[in-house]
């Protein structure tokens, strides 16, 4: 930090010294970006606001872009900065509330909210464990003590989110647990609405991104879980698994190469430039 200058975690919400600021600078967590959305869209309920509140269909990759923005500027810019990006997702979430289509697989008149805690927490969930994913697989192992450091910062996310604590896992074994109830239980159910949107996401529909469409893909299959695989109905084989780990391995020989400006996400370097 500068000689003189205030504590940045006076300033910010979070600090560079914290392992939460070390994971979520990479941009190349982006590449979970995929697996982020089709695992939220796992859930009914998430499934039915995206679908009957937003411009998905129209602009699935550009929702990515704006949540990730967002988060972005609550993780490093200063907090007035950050609490009105906070502000503005919680303003979004105030407006996404509505009844569930009667195809899904809920009950009929089952009502979604966004502001719903379990929803939240959902969300949230998948966020924190795309990041580790992708930062083990792009970046580096995280060894198991930083992992539960990245789980504990990231506790702070979900409380500025107001997910209360009575629901949130307090340990990352908790989180696991949680993650792998998800995954295996009766709430995550892959119904025809998600497919749809799943869709819009791994084949984009602005002619600008169709060359990058197969590669995104695979990367997107290559990190979901095998359940969320199967039930969006993604092709996978040993073949295409080969590839992905190779390109995986390139891209961590290559990652150190990358110039600042193109491997930091820009709200990070922006405050690292500041105050490092």
């Amino acid at each position: 930090m500068r000689k003189g200058a205030s504590p940045l975690v006076d300033e910010r919400f979070f600090s560079p010294d914290m392992m939460i600021w070390r994971v979520d600078r990479e941009m190349v967590l982006l590449a979970a970006g995929g697996r982020a959305l089709l695992m939220q869209l796992a859930h009914p309920k998430v499934a039915a606001g995206v679908a009957e509140h937003s411009h998905f269909k129209g602009d699935p990759l550009g929702r990515l872009r704006r949540t990730m923005s967002a988060m972005w500027s609550i993780g490093f810019d200063e907090a007035s900065e950050a609490r009105a990006s906070l502000e503005q997702v919680k303003s979004v979430h105030r407006t996404i509330h509505g009844i569930a289509s009667p195809a899904e697989s809920l009950s009929f008149g089952t009502p979604y909210d966004a502001l719903d805690v379990e929803l939240l927490l959902w969300v949230h969930a998948t966020l924190i464990d795309s990041a580790m994913v992708a930062y083990d697989i792009f970046v580096k192992p995280l060894a198991p003590d930083e992992k539960s450091r990245y789980y504990d910062d990231s506790k702070k996310l979900a409380y500025l989110f107001e997910i209360p604590e009575t629901i949130l896992p307090s340990s990352l074994v908790d989180f696991d647990g949680y993650m792998d109830q998800m995954l295996r239980g009766g709430e995550i159910a892959i119904g025809s609405t998600a497919r749809a949107l799943a869709q819009e996401i791994l084949f984009p529909r602005p002619w600008i991104l169709r060359p990058a469409g197969p590669l995104f893909r695979l990367i997107t299959a290559g990190l979901l879980p095998e359940r969320l695989r199967v039930g969006y109905g993604v092709g996978w084989n040993k073949r295409k698994e080969r590839i992905f780990w190779l390109i995986a391995k390139w891209i961590r020989r290559l990652l150190p190469l990358v110039p600042g400006p193109l491997r930091i996400v820009p709200n990070a370097r922006a405050a690292e430039k500041r105050y490092l």
